[in-house]
């Protein structure tokens, strides 16, 4: 017998029908002799209306009630599901946050999750019963409710899961498992039995959808084992084995044979300012950095260059696109003080990154994508990096192509059935 928790994103949950069929896949579990708890999103689409109403009631609330209004998405969904679990004889509750409680710290709407009273839900579960738990949601120690943020349910599943010593945290989504890229872009993509905390959260990090950032984070420092499958099966089947993300040293105890790259991530959110003739001087790039910093924008790829003479300097960064407009507000307000001549920015531009544990140890890496990309003609305009990350910018014409490129060069492509050994 093992302890699951069951983690169901927005799609999953998406009216009574694919309830329903998220029920079915809870009560296979149960039936197994699994004790189970599960986390449940709002239906797909619903915070965004529901956030949308608090903007036309008040667009500058504390938070406060935002978050009272926000979550009753959750509440709906981890009520419905109870029911339909009760409907075909599985015992059944929902557990709200404030009810648990699961604790919370910080500031409404982006709240984060302390402790988790789990006496109550482990009784409930050791006696049979499934607890049904809404994502996203918890109590500050005034007792009012709280919001983790956008993407916060698979944090809440994790949370838990770490909480009541889950054996695994299973996080079904619309794909059923990681895969070594878009299998829309590279058709010859790979699903991957394995990846380790770390690539995950380099891929999360850099474009990849499957799994929420801070989610990962906390499984790596929690220990908590995360299957990523899909609930996107036929009433009463059971889905397809998915993608374990784990600990190094569980990967290395299976004596699996890895690739030196675990996955290509292409994301076409970014946006490039550039900095012409800034006056080279100490603490001027604080100037640029320090508003964008302050205002939560997260800056990128950095790319300092001379120019005329050794008195000036060119730097180009890059934001998410949707912090550009504020991005340049900010650096223009601040434009007296840095001194630059113009600013310049361009939206039509991509990161593709190339993520694996391998680069720790194997040299050449680097040299393999810029060669790559070199032989198609692909320019790169940018480049970053971490111990087991190169992310390039490009231009966003040649996004499918770089990825498909790179996926052939570090040898990922699937093998094609029936083809020649």
């Amino acid at each position: 017998m093992a302890r699951i928790v069951m983690k169901f994103g927005g799609t999953s949950m998406a009216g009574t029908e694919r309830i329903r069929t998220v029920a079915g896949l809870v009560k296979r579990e149960v039936e197994a002799g699994n004790e189970v708890a599960v986390v449940v999103s709002a239906m797909a689409g619903e915070t965004d209306r529901l956030v949308n109403f608090c903007r036309e009631a008040a667009p500058d609330s504390d938070g406060t009630e935002y978050d009272v209004v926000v979550a009753t998405g959750e509440q709906v969904t981890a009520g419905l599901l109870a029911l339909c679990l009760q409907g075909m004889g599985c015992p059944a509750r929902s557990w709200l946050g404030w009810q648990l409680p699961i604790g919370t710290t910080g500031r409404h709407a982006r709240a984060r999750i302390g402790e988790i009273d789990t006496d109550a839900l482990t009784a409930a579960m050791a006696g049979g019963s499934v607890a049904v738990i809404p994502g996203f949601q918890g109590m500050m120690d005034t007792g009012r409710v709280a919001t983790l943020g956008r993407g916060g349910s698979d944090t809440s599943a994790v949370a838990v899961a770490a909480a009541i010593h889950a054996d695994r945290c299973d996080i079904y989504t619309d794909v059923d498992g990681v895969y070594t890229t878009d299998p829309r872009i590279v058709a010859r993509a790979r699903k991957l039995d394995y990846v380790t905390y770390e690539e995950m959260l380099e891929l999360a990090s850099v474009g990849a959808k499957v799994l929420q950032t801070r989610s990962v984070g906390l499984a790596m420092k929690m220990g908590v084992r995360i299957q990523v499958l899909t609930s996107f099966v036929e009433y009463g089947m059971a889905p397809t084995r998915g993608t374990m993300i784990v600990g190094e040293s569980e990967i290395e105890d299976l004596k699996m044979e890895r690739h030196i790259i675990t996955g290509i991530a292409p994301d076409k959110n970014e946006a490039l300012v550039m900095l012409i003739d800034i006056p080279e001087r100490a603490g001027n790039v604080a100037d640029i950095f320090g508003p964008l910093s302050e205002a939560h924008i997260n800056v990128d790829m950095i790319v300092q260059t001379p120019t005329r003479g050794d008195d000036l300097i060119d730097l180009m960064f890059t934001v998410p696109q949707a912090d550009l407009a504020q991005a340049i507000a900010l650096v223009e307000a601040a434009k007296d003080k840095i001194g630059y001549d113009r600013m310049t920015h361009n939206t039509h531009v991509a990161k593709v990154s190339i993520v694996g544990v391998g680069m720790k140890s194997h040299a050449g890496v680097a040299t393999t994508m810029f060669d790559a990309l070199a032989a198609r003609g692909i320019e790169i305009l940018a480049i970053a990096t971490s111990e087991i990350k190169i992310s390039v910018l490009i231009e966003e014409d040649y996004t499918e192509l770089a990825v498909r490129v790179l996926h052939t060069a570090y040898g990922l492509d699937a093998e094609v059935e029936g083809a020649d050994s």
